[in-house]
Formats: structure tokens, sequence, C-alpha cells
């Protein structure tokens, strides 16, 4: 085999190595868990129909999504929820999209008397979501709407 067609080889193993590297290192890099797409959105009782919440979020980690616990609170009330004052609050619905993704929605019941009672105003959505993995992920302001009659 002459020089330069040994040199010619090791150079495009070197090449196709450094790209075979390169993608591995892209494929087995680890994805933080995250909280993406917050709407949150109050529809007052209108035209016979009741008033209701409606929170939705897309949550990913490359373990999976296990849970995303929501609550919303009126930014008057001051009540700045913490990390562990939400393991304790009710949990979305999630449906798995992909091995790393999630589409979350929380819907509470609002009966016409818990409906009328909310307080007018802004309201925030705090979200705390737990990856397969056990990770977490605390969102303070995941999302903000409006109470309005």
């Amino acid at each position: 085999m002459s020089k330069r067609v040994l040199v010619s080889s090791l150079v495009g193993v070197a090449v196709v190595g450094g790209v075979v590297v390169g993608g591995l290192s892209s494929a087995f890099a680890a994805t933080e868990l995250t909280v993406d797409n917050a709407v949150a959105r109050f529809s007052p009782a209108s035209g016979g129909e009741p008033a209701a919440f409606t929170f939705t979020a897309d949550v990913r980690d490359d373990s999976g999504v296990k849970s995303l616990n929501v609550v919303a609170w009126p930014a008057a009330s001051k009540l700045d929820p913490t990390e562990k004052d939400m393991r304790s609050v009710e949990k979305a619905t999630c449906v798995r999209v992909s091995d790393e993704k999630a589409t979350c929605t929380y819907r509470p019941a609002l009966s016409e008397k818990d409906a009328n009672e909310l307080a007018e105003g802004t309201w925030y959505v705090s979200a705390l979501a737990t990856a397969e993995d056990g990770d977490t992920a605390f969102v303070p302001k995941a999302a903000t709407f409006e109470v309005t009659r």
C-alpha cells in the first residue's frame, strides 16, 4: 500500500470517528426537566355555561415525566408558594406525548358558588414538575391569568 493511500485512509477514519463520537455525545446529552408553553385561562359563567379554569403546560425530561403539581392563587393574597408547599397540592393530568415529553392539564371542577367567591384580578399559577428519575423543577409563576365576571 502506498504512503499516500495509507495517509488518506487514516484521515478518513479520523473524520468518521469524530462524526460518530460527536453524534453519540449529542445522543446521550441529558435534557433538564422543564415546564414550557404554560397557559392559564379563566372563563366566567356565561350563557348557561359554568365558570371554568384551565392550566396547560408541556413538561420534558430525558427520564420521562412523572407528575405536575399545580396551584392557582390571587396576586393580591401575596401567597407565594414554595417548592415544599407544592408537594401537597393537586396534580394535573399528564398525557405522554413521547418518551421525554408530556402535556399536562389542570382543570378543577368549579361550582357556581366557588367561581363567584374567586377574587377578581390577577392570579398566578405555580407548578412543580417531577421526572421519573426523581428530579424536580419548581416554577413559582408558571402562568398568569385574570379573573373577571
